[in-house]
């Protein structure tokens, strides 16, 4: 007599469901585009029914926020276990740089993360979404450099948001195939000038 496969609880088939949907959506937007992905071809390659998406999500959109939050934390993760206490300031902050270059290479990453979710969700949403999840991690960083007699006088959170773009646009260019030593060289002269400021 061959062994039947346990049952699967209510909350598993709702996981699995869930899962599906996202990865669906994850590889058309990533291969399609967010604008040129219908959601009959989202359920489609999901193998569920229409009826499933609206029951884990309210629309497209609320689709798209799911999968940025989903990969936001990853991201996050990947930081937070790729960096330590007790490094120089500038050491921890360029582990953390490679650490986001590193984890924005993921395929599909960084045109989810930097293109298709601000136009989507648009710019506020996405920088809630990214103090949710690890995003404020740069500005602890700076404020603790402050802290320890770096950056006097230096208004942290504009300068917080240039570093965020300048990392953001150095990942979206090594996931497009750029030379990531070249980036990390490049991005350690920065932090190393933006530290000299006492």
């Amino acid at each position: 007599m061959q062994d039947e496969k346990p049952r699967r609880s209510q909350a598993e088939r709702r996981a699995e469901t869930r899962k599906a949907l996202l990865d669906a959506a994850r590889a058309l937007f990533v291969d399609k585009g967010y604008a040129e992905t219908g959601t009959p071809e989202i359920v489609k390659r999901a193998n569920v029914t229409r009826g499933a998406l609206y029951h884990h999500f309210e629309d497209k959109p609320d689709l798209m926020r799911a999968l940025v939050q989903q990969e936001a934390e990853a991201v996050a993760t990947e930081i937070a276990s790729d960096t330590n206490t007790g490094q120089s300031p500038l050491d921890a902050f360029m582990a953390g740089a490679s650490a986001y270059f590193c984890a924005l290479s993921v395929p599909g990453r960084a045109k989810i993360l930097l293109l298709e979710g601000p136009t989507v969700l648009g710019l506020e949403e996405m920088a809630e979404i990214d103090r949710t999840t690890g995003g404020a991690t740069l500005l602890e960083g700076l404020q603790h450099s402050a802290a320890h007699g770096y950056l006097q006088d230096v208004p942290l959170e504009p300068l917080a948001e240039l570093l965020s773009a300048a990392f953001d646009r150095a990942a979206l260019e090594i996931a497009n195939g750029a030379d990531r030593s070249a980036y990390e060289t490049a991005t350690k002269t920065l932090l190393a000038g933006v530290l000299a400021t006492k």
